[in-house]
């Protein structure tokens, strides 16, 4: 029968058999054939031939891709023509191409509203995450100000303000804490003749603090410069969502403990490092009794007027056009309050102090600190770049505009560079300053240089008025702005109702981050995600399919009823790659699917072929060309114990040759259990195995060809290109392996194998021609020593023989 025009009917004979059809060539039939147009209820009917890799090639010419020589790609590379150069300078300098595109009465009120109102909120956010970087409160408005300017240039988001974000202001914090902390700048009070008393040089300490801030911002600035040169923007693919979600909940409980105590007003040592955040709070509960009530009240006032008027903003947000500026109008109350009731004085209130008029000449940052802050910088510099990366495509997906990923890490790279020279901290973005810039119509960047006026405003003139603020009035502002943050605890049962692994990334990361501190919790969060993906790959899900009737459909037979599997033929899909990591669940699973081991039945056969050979040399069984059977004149000895001794050789035994034909699934006269073999066809659907290495191809062609030898056909469907080509290249075809085997689809494979009717005649590959001649004492070859088989999966990386 042609198997490239056959109309076949197999399972059951009942209701529920299933029937392909094949309406044979293309060509053949004719548009008189097809259902009448009106009676088509989102039916189709397809009518093709069967294919096989080979049949496939016969009709369809595969494009021959010719190999670029290193000459042609240099050329391509070095090509120098206007369309391409301007191409690169608008990539790198991304002014060029919004900036002529500019609609200037439409877009300039907008982003001045916008520019002005992200400036005040900038401004108040910059001396508040000061507080964060252990550096003096005045530095916050310069890094305010400076990566404004190159990111205005280079940057590919219109929306993005750019400034001091929270979490890598607390992890420069958490750095400078570790190499200049408050006991290397002790020094002697000299107060009396009789007292030796120590106190803190808070100037030489600041200065070295700010020198640390500005080091570790250049070397994470020209990380990520780096990073953005080498085109490797996809890096911040690995920092999945539900990992970044539990690390900035965790980053956010930081922050919160690290303001808490300057709320209170409380004394604590500076800890770093494993558990700091639970000393530091074990500090804080220690020492309550000593809390500042000024300082207390302050700030609880601060907390709850900004997260009111924040739920304002939120709630009435398509009435209120300009969100009010609440953390502006706090601090103005608050600078009032203090100078006029002297709080400082009369209540010993923590205020800001000082802060520098102007701005301080360029520094070089110290080389020297590189080796110590390695690890730590690029830690800083990969957070802060998925951040605002992230929060960048969000507005750019709502406002119909690219991100380049890589053009990020450049921009950034250089605002930190240029900013770290200009005694500034490393700048990302935060949520809350961007969602203003973006709500109260900021169109581009215009509104970031104009925020940069009025932070340079403060710089000059405002920040002189501002050094009676109370610091608890800035942690309080920078705590009411971690609400986002903490909500996203909520995340978490929706998180496990959806994909527990992911789920349990979360978990494990804000547990890590909490527990080891922000960079190593990073480092844990990312090395457990990794972990997920290699357990999901190295355990993937296996199935067995089954055919919908009346279909070519195939699917999971423990997911769906009614789902019929073909006689004699098993269809096994497995969902993972297949590679080294994954061969062992491989033959597992596929054993488990056909319900035997393919080497286990091997051995068997062997061990009952040995037995038959000796019982026929015994007289005890007689081979004929039907088969074997029993002596009627002896008594069932066929089932004599093993140690039984030898007898000698009957006289009657006939001489000549007999190939015997062995029915494995019947009941053999000898006392050797064989597994029953239930099925004479295997079909690998490998439409979801996206690769296969070097050890997937010695395993995957091992376990063909131990199904093989036990009469088991393989067949191998779904299969993309890219696998038979890397099969072809690793040696996977021979002389008993051919590209016949493979077929386009599953249901190719079936047709196939019902129109050869291989069920209706199963033959056993072991014929073994056993010698019936009174006088041999031959024993039957050992087939054993040809088992090949993998004891473990260093056997694989080494090679072996086929």
């Amino acid at each position: 029968m042609d198997q490239r025009d056959t109309a076949l009917h197999y399972g059951d004979s009942s209701d529920s058999q299933v029937t392909s059809h094949l309406f044979g060539e293309r060509d053949s039939l004719g548009s008189a054939d097809m259902p009448a147009t009106e009676n088509l209820t989102d039916n189709y009917f397809v009518a093709r031939s069967v294919y096989s890799e080979n049949s496939f090639l016969e009709e369809n010419e595969r494009k021959e891709k010719v190999p670029k020589t290193l000459r042609d790609r240099l050329a391509k590379r070095c090509s120098c023509t206007t369309k391409r150069v301007l191409g690169i300078t608008k990539s790198l300098l991304p002014i060029l191409d919004w900036l002529p595109k500019y609609k200037l009465k439409q877009w300039l009120p907008g982003d001045i509203i916008s520019g002005l109102s992200t400036g005040l909120i900038a401004t108040l956010q910059g001396l508040a995450f000061a507080l964060l970087a252990e550096v003096p409160v005045g530095f916050g408005l310069f890094s305010a100000f400076f990566p404004i300017l190159p990111y205005f240039f280079l940057g590919t988001s219109k929306h993005l303000a750019v400034g001091p974000f929270p979490i890598t202001s607390l992890m420069i914090g958490s750095l400078i804490l570790s190499l200049a902390p408050d006991e290397k700048f002790l020094v002697s009070s000299n107060m009396t003749e009789f007292s030796n008393e120590t106190v803190v040089d808070i100037a030489a300490r600041d200065a070295q603090r700010v020198v640390i801030a500005t080091s570790v911002t250049v070397l994470a600035g020209i990380i990520q410069l780096a990073l953005g040169v080498a085109q490797v923007g996809f890096i911040v693919r690995y920092l999945s969502v539900p990992l970044v979600g539990g690390f900035t909940t965790a980053a956010a409980f930081h922050v919160f403990v690290s303001q808490l105590k300057i709320v209170l007003s409380v004394p604590t040592q500076s800890y770093i490092g494993v558990l700091s955040v639970i000393y530091t709070l074990i500090d804080i509960f220690r020492n309550i009794r000593q809390t500042n009530i000024a300082d207390f009240v302050a700030g609880l006032l601060t907390f709850v007027v900004c997260v009111v008027v924040k739920e304002i903003n939120v709630r009435f947000k398509d009435k209120i056009k300009v969100p009010i500026p609440i953390e502006v109008i706090v601090t103005i109350v608050a600078t009032g309050i203090s100078y006029g009731a002297n709080l400082k004085q009369k209540y010993n209130a923590g205020i800001i102090n000082n802060i520098p008029t102007g701005f301080l000449p360029p520094m070089a940052p110290d080389v020297s600190l590189f080796s110590q802050m390695g690890a730590s910088a690029f830690s800083i510099a990969i957070v802060g770049y998925a951040v605002a990366v992230s929060v960048a495509k969000v507005f750019g997906t709502k406002h119909d505009y690219a991100i380049d990923g890589n053009q990020e890490f450049i921009a950034l790279g250089i605002s930190n560079i240029f900013a770290g020279c200009f005694a500034s901290f490393l700048a990302g973005t935060a949520l809350s300053r961007t969602a203003i810039q973006e709500s109260t119509g900021g169109k581009t960047q215009i509104a970031g240089l104009l925020t940069a006026v009025i932070v340079m405003i403060a710089i000059l003139i405002v920040g002189k008025l501002l050094e009676p603020l109370q610091k608890a009035v800035l942690a309080a502002i920078v705590i009411a702005n971690l609400k986002g943050m903490f909500w996203q605890f909520f995340d978490v049962p929706v998180l496990w109702r959806q994909n527990r692994v992911d789920c349990l990334i979360w978990i494990v990361t804000w547990i890590a981050s909490i527990l080891l501190g922000l960079d190593l919790g990073l480092l844990a969060g990312v090395c457990f995600e990794l972990l997920t993906v290699v357990l999901r790959a190295q355990f993937p899900v296996s199935t067995a399919l089954g055919n919908v009737p009346n279909t070519d459909i195939y699917k999971n037979m423990k997911r769906y009823k009614n789902l019929i599997e073909p006689n004699g033929v098993k269809i096994f899909r497995f969902s993972s790659p297949l590679f080294f990591g994954s061969v062992d669940c491989f033959k597992e699973r596929l054993n488990s699917v056909v319900g035997f081991n393919p080497v286990r039945v091997f051995n068997k056969r062997t061990k009952a072929l040995k037995k038959i050979h000796s019982l026929i040399k015994k007289g005890q069984l007689r081979a004929t060309r039907e088969g074997i059977v029993t002596d009627g004149s002896v008594a069932n000895e066929g089932f004599e114990d093993d140690e039984a001794a030898e007898e000698e050789p009957q006289s009657d035994v006939p001489t000549k040759e007999v190939e015997i034909h062995v029915d494995w699934n019947s009941e053999l006269p000898i006392k050797v259990l064989v597994p029953k073999v239930t099925i004479h066809s295997l079909i690998f659907d490998f439409g979801a195995v996206s690769f296969i290495d070097v050890v997937g191809v010695r395993i995957f062609k091992m376990v063909v060809k131990q199904f093989s030898r036990i009469g088991v056909n393989v067949y191998v469907a779904a299969y993309e290109d890219h696998i038979v080509k890397k099969l072809e290249k690793c040696g996977f075809f021979d002389e008993t392996l051919k590209k016949d085997m493979f077929y386009l689809t599953v249901h190719d494979a079936v047709v196939h194998i019902h129109t050869r009717a291989v069920y209706k005649d199963i033959q056993d590959p072991i014929f073994e021609k056993i010698s019936l001649m009174q006088e041999s004492k031959e024993p039957l070859e050992d087939v054993e020593d040809g088992v090949e088989e993998l004891e473990d999966q260093n056997q694989g990386h080494a090679g072996f023989g086929y």
